[in-house]
C-alpha cells in the first residue's frame, strides 16, 4: 500500500516537473521565433536600403507593411512553421529589388510605380487644378508649407508636392541678388530625355544639345542635368564606370 502511494506520488512530481520542462521549452522556442524573426525582417529593411517612413514610395511602403504584417503571423501563431515566414520575407525583398533595379533603368516604369512630383504653386500662383488632381485642400497646403518654416503665401516662388508625400519649397527669399532662381527641372536623367520637362520649360531636344556642345557633351554622356524657367542650368556629366 506504501509502494502505492509512493508511486502515485512520484508520478505527480514528475508529471508536474515535465510539465515545466515543457513550459520552459515552448518559452525558450518563442523567444528564439522572435529574435530569429527580428533578425530577419532587419536585414530585410537593411537589404532594401530604404529611408523613412516618410520617405517612403508607395511601394515600398507596401512592402515594408506587408513584412511586418508575415513576420507578426509566427509569433502570433507558434504552430505556424518559421519557415514560411522567412520564405515569403525573402520573396517580398526580392521583389522590391526587382523593382527598385528596373525603376533605375525605366523613367517611364519608375513613374507608373511611383508616380511624379507635382508642382502646387509656380511663379507664387497656386496651381488649383493641380490641387484638384492630388486632391489637396487648402488646410493640407498650409499645413505643409508650415512644415517648411513658412507662414505668408506671399513668400514662396515655387512649392513642389514629391512623390512621398513632402513639399519642396524655394522661397522668394533665396533669390540671389539680381540672379533669378526658379524651379529646376530635369531635363537629362541618366543619359535620357525627360519629354515632360521639356514641355513644361518650351524646350526642344535640339536646344538641349546645343547647351551640351558648349562643354563637349552629348545626351548619353550626361547623368544628370536640370534647368528652371531662368535658364539656369545644372550639368553632371556619368562617371567613366557608368560611360561603360
Amino acid at each position: 500500500m506504501y509502494f502505492n502511494i509512493y508511486l502515485s506520488h512520484f508520478q505527480v512530481l514528475t508529471s508536474e516537473k515535465a510539465g515545466i520542462i515543457n513550459r520552459v521549452i515552448f518559452l525558450i522556442s518563442i523567444i528564439m521565433r522572435t529574435v530569429i524573426l527580428y533578425l530577419l525582417v532587419i536585414f530585410a529593411v537593411r537589404l532594401m536600403g530604404k529611408r523613412q517612413i516618410g520617405d517612403l514610395q508607395p511601394s515600398e511602403l507596401v512592402i515594408t507593411l506587408l513584412i511586418s504584417e508575415i513576420a507578426a503571423v509566427p509569433l502570433q501563431d507558434p504552430s505556424q512553421p518559421l519557415l514560411y515566414g522567412a520564405v515569403t520575407i525573402a520573396v517580398l525583398v526580392i521583389l522590391e529589388i526587382l523593382l527598385s533595379v528596373i525603376s533605375l533603368k525605366s523613367f517611364y516604369f519608375r513613374k507608373l510605380l511611383s508616380g511624379q512630383s507635382v508642382v502646387i504653386i509656380q511663379h507664387g500662383n497656386v496651381d488649383q487644378a493641380a490641387m484638384r488632381r492630388v486632391r489637396m485642400t487648402v488646410p493640407d497646403l498650409i499645413e505643409l508649407l508650415r512644415g517648411q518654416d513658412v507662414f505668408d503665401l506671399a513668400d514662396v516662388a515655387f512649392a513642389v508636392l514629391e512623390t512621398s508625400g513632402n513639399l519642396s519649397v524655394l522661397k522668394n527669399s533665396d533669390q540671389t541678388g539680381n540672379q533669378k532662381i526658379g524651379l529646376a527641372l530635369p531635363i537629362i536623367s541618366d543619359g535620357r530625355v525627360v519629354s515632360e520637362s521639356l514641355t513644361a520649360l518650351a524646350l526642344r531636344e535640339v536646344d538641349v544639345e546645343h547647351r551640351l556642345q558648349e562643354q563637349n557633351l552629348k545626351i548619353v554622356d550626361v547623368f544628370l542635368m536640370t534647368m528652371d524657367c531662368y535658364g539656369n542650368v545644372c550639368v553632371v556629366p556619368k562617371t567613366k564606370e557608368d560611360a561603360e
